[in-house]
C-alpha cells in the first residue's frame, strides 16, 4: 500500500465529465493505497468528503462567480489558478509538518493546458490521463461555424506547449505521463518525457456477459450514441445512410446537443425519416437495452479526445465503425473495428457507408468482430486490470525515485 497524495480540483461522484473521472479515480484508489485528495467543493453540490469514505479530504470552496457560464467554465477553468496555488501551498505546509507521501498523482484536468501544483516539489509525480487539444480537419471548418469563439483558445495549446515554463516543467518533470490515446505523445513532442503511457480517463466496473447477436432477422440495426454536436459525426452517419438506401438498415440516434435541429432537417430533406430515429437523452440504465438491440455501432467522431464510449459499445459485444483518429482509433483494434481516414465531409459520409454495407451484408463478421470487441475490451478497459497496471507503474516510479517517502510503500 503506498501513500497517495490525489490532487483533482473537481472530484464528485454525482456530477458528469471531469468531477466524474476525478471520483472514479479516488474511490478505486483508496481500495488499494492510502489517499490523501486535494479538491475543490463546486457551490451547490455534494462535499467529497459525504461521498467518498476511507480518505483523508482536503476540500476548499469554489470561489464565487467561477463556476458560472457551465461550458466555458468546463474549458477553461478560471477556478483553476487559485486551486493550483492553494494545493501548492499546502503541500510545502505539509513537508513542514512532518506528512510524508510516496508519490503523486493529478488525474484531472484531463486537458494539457495546466501545469501541476505538485511538479518539482520533490515527490514522485503521475500526470494523466491526460488528453484533448486536437483541431478538426480543415475540410470541416466550414461546418464548424457556430462554434462558440472560446473554442479556439485550444489553437493557443502548442505555443503554451513550447513556451510556458510552468507547462512544460510540469511535464518535463513528471515521473510519468499517462495519456488517453496515442496521440497526447506526438501532441507533446516538443516535451522530452521521461516515462508515458497510453491509458484511458476512466474504466468500466463489470463487463456484461457477450452478446450472441447468431441467427438474428430483420434490419441491421445501427446504433449512435453521444452528443449531437458536429464533431461526434452524427450528421456524418445520416447522409451515409442515404448512401445505402438499397439495404435493410435502421439507425437509433441515442442523444442530445445543439445539432438536434440540424439532425432533423437532414433526415427530412433526404427522406429517412423512416430508417432512422432520434430518441434524446436517456439516462444511463437505459442505454443497455439500445446496445443489446443494436448489431452495429457507428461513431464517428472526428475530434474526440477519450474512447469511452467505444469501451461501453466493445462491452456489448458490437462491432465497430470509428474514425481512426484520437481515443476511439485508440482505444479499438482492427479485429473489432472498422476504422476510417478523415479528409472531408463528404468522404467521411461515403467511408461510413461503405463500412456499414460491408458488415450489413455479412452477419459472420459482425458476429467474429462483436466477440473480438468483448474480447478486447475485458483485457484493457476493467478497473481490475488498470489498477494493476497502476500498482506497476507506482511501484516501478518509487522504487527508482529516490528518496523514497515511506519505509515500505507496497
Amino acid at each position: 500500500m503506498a501513500r497517495i497524495l490525489l490532487v483533482a480540483p473537481t472530484c464528485d461522484g454525482e456530477d458528469v465529465g471531469e468531477a466524474w473521472v476525478a471520483f472514479q479515480w479516488a474511490r478505486r484508489l483508496s481500495e488499494r493505497h492510502e489517499l490523501t485528495l486535494l479538491t475543490y467543493h463546486k457551490r451547490g453540490a455534494t462535499p467529497a468528503a459525504k461521498q467518498l469514505s476511507g480518505i483523508k479530504i482536503v476540500e476548499w470552496r469554489e470561489p464565487p462567480i467561477l463556476g458560472r457560464a457551465e461550458r466555458l467554465n468546463s474549458m477553461m477553468k478560471p477556478a483553476y489558478i487559485p486551486f493550483y496555488f492553494r494545493a501548492r501551498r499546502w503541500i510545502r505546509d505539509a513537508f513542514d509538518r512532518g506528512e510524508r507521501f510516496d508519490l503523486v498523482h493529478q488525474p484531472v484536468p484531463v486537458a494539457m493546458r495546466y501545469p501541476s501544483p505538485a511538479a518539482n516539489l520533490g515527490l514522485p509525480l503521475v500526470i494523466g490521463p491526460v488528453g484533448g487539444g486536437l483541431l478538426s480537419p480543415p475540410g470541416f471548418a466550414t461546418e464548424e461555424v457556430s462554434a462558440p469563439w472560446f473554442i479556439g483558445m485550444r489553437r493557443l495549446d502548442g505555443f503554451r506547449w513550447r513556451w510556458d515554463p510552468l507547462l512544460r516543467g510540469t511535464f518535463q518533470n513528471a515521473d510519468c505521463v499517462l495519456g488517453i490515446a496515442g496521440y497526447v505523445k506526438e501532441q507533446l513532442a516538443g516535451i522530452r518525457l521521461r516515462r508515458f503511457e497510453v491509458m484511458s480517463e476512466t474504466g468500466l466496473d463489470e463487463i456484461p456477459p457477450p452478446v450472441n447477436r447468431a441467427g438474428r432477422s430483420g434490419p441491421t440495426k445501427l446504433l449512435y450514441v453521444g452528443r449531437l454536436v458536429r464533431t461526434k459525426g452524427a450528421r456524418d452517419i445520416i447522409r451515409a445512410m442515404a448512401l445505402v438506401r438499397d439495404l435493410a438498415v435502421e439507425l437509433d440516434i441515442v442523444g442530445e446537443g445543439p445539432e438536434r435541429s440540424e439532425c432533423e432537417a437532414l433526415i427530412t430533406s433526404l427522406d429517412l425519416n423512416e430508417r432512422i430515429t432520434l430518441h434524446g437523452w436517456r439516462p444511463k440504465e437505459e442505454l443497455a437495452a439500445f446496445y443489446r438491440r443494436a448489431d452495429v455501432f457507428v461513431f464517428p467522431s472526428y475530434r474526440e479526445p477519450g474512447g469511452n464510449v467505444a469501451l461501453e459499445a466493445m462491452g456489448y459485444s458490437l462491432p465497430l465503425v470509428v474514425v481512426d483518429r484520437g481515443g476511439p482509433g485508440s482505444a479499438t483494434s482492427e479485429r473489432c473495428a472498422i476504422k476510417l481516414p478523415i479528409t472531408t465531409p463528404d468522404a467521411l459520409a461515403a467511408d461510413v457507408a461503405a463500412a456499414i454495407r460491408r458488415l450489413a451484408i455479412n452477419p459472420p463478421l459482425r458476429q467474429q468482430m462483436g466477440l473480438a470487441a468483448h474480447e478486447h475490451v475485458t483485457q484493457t478497459a476493467l478497473w481490475s486490470k488498470k489498477l494493476d497496471r497502476m500498482d506497476l507503474i507506482y511501484r516501478d516510479i518509487i522504487g527508482t525515485t529516490a528518496p523514497k517517502m515511506s519505509d515500505d510503500p507496497f
